[in-house]
């Protein structure tokens, strides 16, 4: 405290009582002795001035300040402490891994001021044949089979505020400048056309306009159809090895691995035990002043889909979700919003949520992707019983590719960002680095070269980029990696409700 207080006079909401007057004392300054030599000049205070204008500290000291204020004026929330906020956020940030929460967040152009593999929240860096290149591992290489994940491209938000309406600009969202097409069938074509009635008794629970929740916008289809011709570019004009796009299909909603959609009980008891320890729950007490902050200026707080995050749709059962900072809906409804042009919302009162509250809220995103799928205890246990069934169709893919079974050139796989953050997580991309919340557009090519040898090798791009650790490695080894994140008797692992370890035959039921 010591430390802002030499930056700023101190405020709390606590409305303090003024010091009674006996108790304020005059503090004389003692006079200086002629004979004294001149102090030297202090420079403390220049050191302050740069450090308050410098560009890591400028977003914490704007934040002070304007918190300062809304205190001051009565706003703030009850027991409201600005310099706690700002200790534990300044920590939070600086202290855990640099990387999160930077990149670019509000448009899907990377400034050129930057790398063109710069993460890109609103549209990720992909293969693309200005920086493609192909192997030198071997001379006369020929590339021969594809396996390729992508996330799909931006949309509207898919969590709603329940006053929603009034949290968007009064034309809300517009979705009427390309017609989604869903379906032909040879009768009527049918279309993806939103219309809510004006006196609709719900209509405070979205937004105006004519798009839905969760719904590509038309920014995003344009990006969709940038990142094909970009694949295009590289595997058909530059390597010509594909001629057509294969045909389009989906798995039974029921049984979706790529989601994953699949029921796992057992998964979402490993994933309750390490969200209930120091690792995980620090840190949702070190945020606890935004979230409350953020709960009143959207009117999220007590609702249970915004006070916890289960570990997927129809994954758990609610009994095994703790209680936690919920990043997953204030990221999606913050990052949906500047992605696609639109103001950070605000209320009724005019209470905003800042830029500096949705750094934060980045930088968290990428802390909790990191720890729940990569860095936690029994990470690698979770991600397998939940994403095992997918793993073990990219493996079979290659056992079928090197048998000769294989009838396609490319299989193209489009998911979400837990498909993404599990693949990553799965091949080790989070040994080498932090992982991050995969992006829109997030891309993984698992691509195999046959050598003039007639030997099969593999190698990886994750967002357009060689990944160090696969940029070369036999194709039976890396089919055996696959294989290694598919978990023994998987249908039997993952319907036990509260399966943790053990042969599956003997389950130890966690009570």
């Amino acid at each position: 405290m010591a430390f802002f207080s030499s930056f700023f006079a101190l405020a709390h909401n606590d409305s303090p009582q003024e010091e009674p007057e006996e108790n304020k004392e005059e503090v004389k300054e003692p006079q200086a002795e002629e004979e004294e030599e001149e102090e030297p000049e202090d420079p403390h205070p220049a050191l302050r001035e740069e450090c308050q204008e410098s560009a890591k500290c400028k977003q914490f000291t704007e934040h002070f300040q304007h918190c300062q204020e809304k205190v001051q004026s009565g706003q703030g929330f009850k027991g409201e402490d600005c310099v706690e906020e700002l200790r534990a956020n300044s920590v939070s940030s600086t202290s855990s891994l640099d990387v999160f929460g930077t990149g670019v967040y509000s448009s899907s152009e990377t400034p050129a001021s930057l790398p063109w593999n710069t993460y890109n929240y609103c549209n990720a860096p992909h293969v693309n044949a200005k920086h493609y290149a192909v192997p030198n591992e071997a001379h006369g290489s020929e590339l021969v089979y594809l396996n390729v994940m992508i996330r799909h491209h931006k949309r509207t938000p898919d969590n709603l505020y329940p006053t929603e309406n009034v949290l968007n600009p009064p034309a809300g969202w517009n979705c009427t400048n390309f017609m989604q097409f869903n379906y032909g069938g040879g009768g009527a074509n049918v279309f993806h056309n939103i219309h809510t009635p004006p006196t609709h008794p719900f209509i405070s629970q979205i937004w105006n306009g004519t798009c839905d929740e969760g719904q590509l916008t038309e920014d995003g289809l344009r990006d969709g159809i940038r990142h094909g011709q970009d694949f295009w570019g590289v595997y058909h004009t530059k390597l010509g090895f594909l001629h057509q796009w294969p045909a389009v299909c989906s798995q039974p909603t029921q049984i979706d691995s790529l989601v994953p959609n699949y029921a796992c009980p057992g998964a979402g008891a490993i994933r309750n035990a390490y969200q209930s320890v120091p690792a995980w729950t620090d840190h949702l007490q070190q945020n606890a002043a935004l979230k409350a902050r953020l709960d009143a200026t959207l009117g999220t707080a007590g609702l249970a889909d915004w006070a916890s995050w289960c570990p997927c749709r129809l994954l758990c059962a609610r009994a095994l979700c703790s209680r936690r900072f919920a990043d997953d809906h204030f990221f999606d409804t913050f990052t949906s919003r500047t992605c696609n042009g639109h103001p950070l919302p605000c209320n009724a009162t005019g209470a905003c949520v800042s830029d500096w509250d949705a750094d934060t809220v980045h930088a968290i995103g990428d802390f909790e992707y990191n720890y729940i799928w990569n860095t936690a205890e029994n990470a690698t246990a979770y991600n397998q019983l939940t994403f095992g069934v997918m793993f073990g169709e990219l493996a079979q893919n290659m056992v079928d590719f090197a048998a000769g079974r294989e009838s396609h050139k490319l299989r193209f796989y489009v998911g979400h960002d837990g498909s993404m953050i599990r693949l990553a997580s799965g091949l080790g991309l989070g040994k080498a680095a932090p992982l991050r919340w995969p992006a829109m557009g997030s891309e993984v090519v698992m691509e195999v070269w046959k050598t003039p040898q007639e030997s099969f090798f593999v190698r990886v791009l994750h967002e357009g980029s060689l990944v160090d650790a696969l940029r070369w490695v036999p194709l039976d080894r890396f089919t055996a990696l696959l294989q290694s994140q598919v978990p023994d008797n998987i249908f039997v692992r993952v319907l036990k409700p509260f399966y943790c370890h053990g042969d599956p035959d003997d389950v130890q039921m966690q009570k």
